[in-house]
């Protein structure tokens, strides 16, 4: 079985690309074939989860082609090892006091309201989220760093309180310290006046888990990014897992030292998409149930939750505040919660929120990014230089425009509305399988916004 499995594994590498593979494929084991059906056993329940949504098919056909007289996959989780046994008394006593002394004092608290549980799960998220659960999740160090970045209020911080909260759930005495990039160079300055660098090295270099947040605030900083190196590079040499956030992408920080991006980028990078409408309702109905039970007998009715996520676009903590907002004033003039209401309780939300961009102004700056003509983006040029920049403008003006389909299509060229259905799905497509497409769309949209 191990053979057939090795092979199989290996054909699996070259199809699902290096990182894919280390992170969902290793962890696996086939333990046998019985009347066609292979036994795999996978570590956890999520990564078995993941693994059937998403590689179950790819892996019962390279074992077809190594030979398995396969028809089908049966996934079952192992079994939970035994805790090791308790360390000697003396043992216990000589690793404690760091732990217990230093972590509370360098360590960040962490907010309570985020947890896995409690993540919107949607497209523009999805492989962030996987990823942190699989960081979460211990085992071997898989991704080092795991990056993970974009604009505010998208779930980064979320997802990294989620990460230590449930490494800490799961294995207490496991050394986690989660601060800012901010108390980092903090304590790195206290440290150098204190003359205790020594004590600071050992701190942060005998952890099982960094992470540290917003990044990019060490940037231009020459004697904390030294140091930040160093402890990258003793931590990742000795196997343990570090977790990095930032707004941008370590390419596009600017004043970040190249051997720092260099070595930000060698692990999983991961951009947290802008929401899309149906992740914004997913977000908005999620925190609708815990409100109810906050406001007992408030009632919500239907439609004011879709017209915030059409009208609310521009970042998770503006959405949850608006919805908190309204809560609280219907509890307070004893009014139910409808259109009128909700249009007058977020009057300035909703004005800030309006989407000024205009369709021209999207298609300016596509051609300007691509180096291509206004007029061949908007004309009947076919060839893939020009039809590709043109489906993401299309792309885009549906993304970041109220306009609908046929006014879309008006604009560029007098185009069929299902022409704009179609380019708007292809570029959703690409965006979730080509990296480089995924950042175009991401510049833009930034460039945009800005």
């Amino acid at each position: 079985m191990k053979n057939l499995w090795d092979r199989a594994s290996n054909t699996l590498r070259d199809r699902v690309g290096s990182n894919n593979h280390t992170a969902w494929i290793a962890p696996l084991d086939l333990t046998g074939i019985d009347s066609g059906e292979a036994q795999i056993v996978t570590p956890t329940r999520f990564i078995s989860d993941w693994v059937q949504r998403h590689y179950a098919d790819a892996i019962r056909d390279a074992l077809i082609e190594v030979g398995a007289p396969i028809a089908r996959l049966n996934f079952r989780v192992a079994a939970p090892r035994r805790a090791a046994a308790p360390r000697k008394q003396a043992d216990a006593a000589s690793a404690t006091p760091l732990i217990r002394a230093a972590e509370p004092e360098m360590s960040a608290p962490l907010d309570a309201r985020f947890t896995f549980d409690n993540f919107v799960v949607g497209k523009p998220n999805e492989l962030a989220h996987a990823a942190a659960r699989r960081v979460a999740e211990g085992g071997p160090v898989t991704f080092n760093p795991l990056f993970l970045y974009g604009g505010v209020g998208l779930g980064k911080t979320h997802l990294m309180h989620a990460i230590a909260a449930d490494i800490r759930a799961r294995r207490p005495e496991a050394r986690v310290l989660y601060l800012s990039a901010e108390q980092f160079m903090y304590r790195f300055v206290q440290a150098l006046r204190e003359r205790t660098v020594m004590d600071f090295k050992e701190m942060f270099r005998t952890v099982e888990v960094l992470m540290v947040d917003d990044v990019q605030f060490i940037a231009g900083k020459e004697s904390t990014q030294e140091e930040f190196f160093h402890t990258f590079n003793a931590l990742v040499d000795q196997g343990k897992q570090i977790v990095i956030s930032a707004d941008r992408a370590p390419g596009e920080i600017k004043d970040l030292e190249d051997r720092i991006k260099s070595r930000l980028q060698c692990g999983l990078v991961v951009d947290l998409h802008p929401t899309d409408y149906e992740l914004r309702l997913g977000i908005l109905q999620s925190k609708t149930d815990a409100f109810r039970a906050q406001y007992a007998g408030l009632c919500i009715e239907p439609g004011v939750l879709e017209f915030l996520a059409h009208r609310i676009t521009s970042n998770v903590r503006v959405l949850e505040g608006a919805l908190q907002r309204l809560f609280a004033f219907a509890s307070l003039v004893g009014r139910k919660i409808d259109m009128d209401l909700t249009q007058d309780c977020l009057a300035d939300i909703l004005r800030s929120s309006d989407r000024k961009l205009s369709i021209e102004d999207i298609q300016r700056k596509v051609a300007e990014h691509y180096n291509i003509k206004l007029a061949d983006l908007v004309g009947q040029k076919r060839v893939r230089t020009i039809a590709r920049p043109r489906q993401v403008a299309m792309y885009l003006a549906k993304q970041m425009t109220t306009r609908s389909l046929p006014e879309i299509g008006r604009r560029f060229g007098g185009r069929d509305h299902t022409t704009i259905m179609h380019g708007v799905r292809k570029i959703e497509e690409l965006c979730a399988e080509d990296y480089g497409m995924a950042e175009d769309v991401q510049l833009l949209r930034r460039a945009l916004e800005a």
